[in-house]
């Protein structure tokens, strides 16, 4: 884990630049959440509008939204592909991205152009450094 000021950045993922992650699984499906940065920014979460198992989605489209006490949020898909499975846990406690936003995803994605979708993405040292700038 790299700290930068109050904020944690876990290595070994996938980052955009609107706060973000992503993690390819073994399988070669990718798991989508919120960071720290985003999560402490936001506040504590409200609602979490889980998008629907089979949207197609676009790298930079809208995959989601997120309600906090302060304002609703729009969730980006850091990579291009379909949703195939969603973290319904969030329906009943969205908090669970306020405690651990690495260990909670929201969707899981079947990419359907990865290796070009990644070379978009930071590694946990460049999000730390964005972080650094903001």
């Amino acid at each position: 884990m790299i700290e930068v000021g109050e904020y944690k950045v876990k290595e070994g993922l996938h980052y955009t630049k609107d706060h973000e992650w992503a993690q390819v699984l073994e399988d070669g499906t990718v798991l989508v959440g919120i960071t720290d940065y985003a999560q402490k920014e936001l506040g504590d979460l409200a609602y979490v509008e889980l998008p629907e198992v089979g949207k197609e989605v676009s790298r930079g489209d809208v995959l989601c939204e997120i309600e906090s006490v302060k304002a609703v949020s729009e969730v980006y898909a850091p990579v291009s592909g379909e949703v195939i499975e969603v973290n319904s846990e969030l329906e009943d406690s969205p908090e669970l991205l306020n405690e651990d936003p690495y260990g909670n995803w929201i969707a899981k994605l079947k990419p359907s152009s990865l290796e070009e979708d990644l070379k978009e993405l930071m590694d946990a040292e460049a999000y730390a450094n964005y972080l650094k700038s903001l």
